[in-house]
């Protein structure tokens, strides 16, 4: 029963975490700037930084990628990554955090980010290796096409492989691979205009 509650709280704190939308805070502290008015209207660092400004994303980007670590470190911490069952408690803390993310408490389950910094904050804390391997990833496909979204797509479809090759866990690769899913979801309309050839350039 210790262990249930245990695993609960930390996924409760993790979506709590997650929620903070941190591109809200930063510009209504520093600019008048109603950022799900502006630019594309999602909260996420890309956009903050289109419409705010270079160091408001910036800052935007490290609190997105901390919501996920920090209680992802906790988690491990806390429960450890021994067995398969410690794997799939620490995944759905990380999924967790991940889908305050998308669903934040705070603005009612809605107007949510797209995911790709809170799921790499995510994994980070889990395997920096494989996160520096997607990061390489992006970068690669930011240079070929000039496009964040397509340099995303391409990072979280080879995050799952990448937490496979670093961690050899079940567990952690398919929550992985859920992240991912809901970032190709998230990602739908940038997919139509890429296809299209309308997404913006950076």
């Amino acid at each position: 029963m210790a262990q249930i509650i245990t695993v609960a709280a930390l996924a409760i704190l993790g979506y709590l975490l997650g929620s903070i939308p941190w591109g809200i805070v930063w510009t209504r502290l520093f600019t008048s700037v109603d950022i799900r008015r502006e630019g594309s209207r999602n909260i996420g660092a890309t956009n903050v930084r289109r419409v705010a400004g270079t160091p408001l994303g910036v800052l935007t980007l490290a609190g997105d990628v901390l919501k996920g670590t920090v209680p992802v470190l906790l988690a491990v911490r806390v429960i450890g990554l021994a067995t398969p069952a410690d794997q799939w408690s620490v995944g759905l803390a990380a999924l967790c955090a991940f889908m305050g993310h998308l669903f934040p408490l705070y603005l009612k389950g809605r107007e949510g980010g797209k995911g790709v910094a809170t799921a790499a904050g995510c994994f980070l804390a889990l395997s920096p290796g494989g996160v520096v391997a997607a990061l390489l990833v992006f970068i690669l496909f930011a240079c070929m096409t000039s496009r964040v979204s397509a340099a995303s797509l391409a990072a979280s479809a080879f995050l799952p492989l990448a937490i496979w090759e670093a961690l050899g866990s079940g567990p952690l690769t398919i929550c992985a691979g859920i992240a991912a899913a809901l970032i190709f979801i998230r990602h739908k309309e940038n997919v139509r205009r890429l296809m299209a050839g309308t997404e913006p350039r950076f």
